[in-house]
Parts: structure tokens; sequence; C-alpha cells
């Protein structure tokens, strides 16, 4: 088994005394005392998703050698619900041990930046990287840096923290886009999920010049063979993140949500919810190379089957790992407030990261999954062997 595979060292089990429902915190591994991994709010989420997705924390933070390990939080509510917000406050308070001294938070599914960074506010913890800022020699420095660097404006209004994470899965695409010397104005592209993740991914896309063709939320599916406006279709969005369909011009056709995964694309993208694309999907699957832009969207019975049809699956730990590492190049001081640098970063770190991928596919047979788990383990030995020798892996200026 590999090392980052191993069961996890904590499960942690919830129940809110208002509302009765369920949180969860599974940290999989600790590096320099200290695990990271985003709180996520979804009616229905269970334990067993938290600990696929620390584990995937896990896989991230080694490939990418953040020295951190992986862990997840999850709460078993709608966040549509007027209780959620409370439901968060109790589940972080009750969380504050842990969140106090060894695990670093962040937005994910239904718990934007914003909303998280209120709830550590009110209960004195300042900001969810809270756990790794205050080991800073000067936390106020630290704090402001990491506050500058959220909040940075870019082109078109939105802010550098919720940017990041799609411009790190475009940049994924355009390292599958390189590697394969395809045309990139030819490129053909479906996007499940138009949220953080499946919005940036496509704006930053289109920008680049791809054809963005195929684009789902919870209402549907859209699709233009021309290529759809993508700016104008992320504008009219509606605060639950759903594309308002009076604003979608007569000509873009439309059909159930499940249409974008059989779309006939160069590039999938599924970046909506975990375990979307099971064995009762792959038949219909029609795209190239899928991107893994959600957290786990396709299981594993799935992509051995998707393999064997010649369709390779670039990892969610590696495919949306953008936003994790940049927050930890912040933390470190690797970059700061200035996008242009973050961006410059995150793309050379991904274009450089996928085209070995493909290589052992093509040349080998080997998935992208497998060959970057190898790569999870050789940077996992190395942290395990510095810590046995006492060499400190964390330095926050």
């Amino acid at each position: 088994m590999a090392l980052v595979d191993r069961d996890p060292m904590m499960r942690v089990i919830w129940t809110d005394p208002v509302t009765g429902r369920n949180g969860y915190l599974v940290v999989h591994s600790l590096v320099s005392g200290l695990a990271t991994g985003g709180t996520r709010m979804r009616a229905g989420c269970t334990l067993s998703e938290v600990e696929d997705l620390a584990r995937g924390m896990a896989r991230k933070t080694a490939v990418f050698d953040l020295p951190v390990g992986g862990a997840k939080g999850g709460i078993d509510c709608d966040p549509k619900d007027p209780q959620a917000r409370g439901v968060l406050r109790r589940f972080v308070q009750a969380m504050r041990p842990y969140l106090d001294a060894h695990w670093v938070t962040a937005e994910d599914l239904g718990v934007p930046q914003h909303l998280i960074d209120e709830v550590f506010a009110e209960l004195g913890l300042h900001q969810s990287f809270h756990a790794a800022i205050r080991r800073a020699p000067d936390a106020e420095r630290t704090l402001r840096r990491v506050r500058a660097g959220l909040n940075a404006p870019v082109p078109g209004g939105l802010l550098l923290g919720d940017v990041v994470g799609g411009y790190g899965v475009a940049q994924s695409c355009l390292g599958v886009v390189h590697a394969r010397g395809w045309d990139p104005e030819s490129t053909t592209v479906a996007v499940q999920g138009v949220g953080t993740m499946g919005g940036g991914a496509a704006h930053y896309l289109h920008e680049a010049g791809l054809k963005v063709v195929t684009m789902a939320d919870a209402a549907g599916t859209l699709h233009d063979p021309d290529g759809l406006d993508v700016p104008a279709l992320l504008d009219a969005r509606d605060r639950f993140g759903e594309i308002d369909r009076a604003q979608v011009p007569e000509h873009v056709q439309r059909s159930p949500r499940e249409d974008v995964l059989s779309a006939e694309v160069d590039v999938l993208i599924p970046a909506a919810v975990s375990y979307a694309i099971t064995p009762a999907q792959v038949p219909g699957i029609a795209a190239k190379v899928i991107v893994e832009a959600a957290n786990t969207p396709v299981t594993a019975d799935a992509e051995e089957l998707l393999a064997t049809r010649g369709v390779p699956v670039i990892p969610d730990f590696v495919a949306n790992a953008g936003a994790v590492a940049w927050a930890w190049w912040l933390l470190l001081g690797r970059v700061d407030a200035d996008p242009v640098r973050s961006f410059q970063v995150l793309r050379e770190e991904m274009l450089a990261k996928i085209p070995p991928l493909l290589a052992a596919w093509d040349a080998e047979g080997i998935t992208p999954r497998a060959a970057a788990l190898m790569l999870a383990d050789e940077r996992t030995e190395q942290n395990l062997a510095a810590e046995a020798r006492g060499q400190g892996l964390l330095s926050i200026p």
C-alpha cells in the first residue's frame, strides 16, 4: 500500500446539539505537526467521504512538496438551510482545539472562504489559516500577507483567493493541450459545475482561447458547438451558483444536467460533486481526456474502465491542487498579493507536472494517477526521513 494511502491517524464525529446534524474531521497525516484541508457542507456528507477527501489532501501536499499533512472537515447539512451558518459556527467552535494548533482549513463545497473567515473572526481565531499563522515569528505580519493575498483584486472584479483554484485547473488542462500538441483554438472543453473550480477553469480556458462548448449546473446542461459566451454565463449566476436561464441566448441548446458527461469534446472537466462518474456513465464518455476539478469525481472502478478505453484521467490531487498549493506558498512567502506573480508560479508548476503523467501513460501504460502516487510516495518518504532526523520542514516568515 502506498504511504499516502495508509489509514487516517484520527477521525472525529460531532453532533450539533441544536439541530442534530453531524460533522466530521479526519486527519490523515501530520507533517511538522500540521495538516491542511478545507471544510465542506452538503446534505448527505458522510465520514467515509471526508476520509477519502483527507487522503486526497495528503496526496496533494506530497505531490506539491508542501511541509504539511492532509485533513478534511465535512458537515451533513444543506448550505441553503437557514440554520447552516449556525451549524458551521458550532462545528468550528467544537473543533477549536484542532484548529488552534494543528488543522489549517479553508473553503470547500458549500462553504465560501469569506464565510469561514467570518466565523473564525467571531471566535477570536482571526482567519482560517490560524494554526499555521500562529507559528510565524511575527504572526500579525503573516496574517496581513495572507489577507492581502486572498483579497488581491484580479481583472473582472474578483479576488485572487476566489479564482486561483480554477486558474490552476485551467493550467492543468493547458498542460494536457501542450503535451498532446493540440491547437488551443481547436480544443473543445466541457465543464460540469460553474462554481469556484468549474467556473474559474471555464473562464481562464476561454481566456486562453480554448472553445468551451458545454457547461452544466444543477439546473441542466448548456451547449453551443461554436463555443459558449463563458463570461456572460458566469455573470448570470445567482447567489446559489446557478445560471439564470432567462439570460441565456435562445440558440444555446439546453438538456438534462447529466448530458455534460457525454459531450463529444477533447477535455471533460468534472468540477461539481464527488463520484459523478461511475461505471454506469463510462459507456457514454466521449472525451479524450478527463481532468478532475472536483474531489474524487471519478470512482476507482470507473477510472479502470476508462483506462481500458484509452481515456486517461488527470487525478484531482494534481489537477485541483492549485488552491491549496498557492495558499501554502502564500503562507511561506513564495508568493504575495501580486496576482501576476501568483499566476506565473502556479502556471509553471502545473505545466511542469502534467506532461510527465501523460508521457508515462503513453510510453508504459501507467495511469496518471499511478504515476502521481509514485511521486507522492517519494516525497512522503523524504518528509518522514527528515522529521525522523529532527529537521524542521516548516518555516513561515
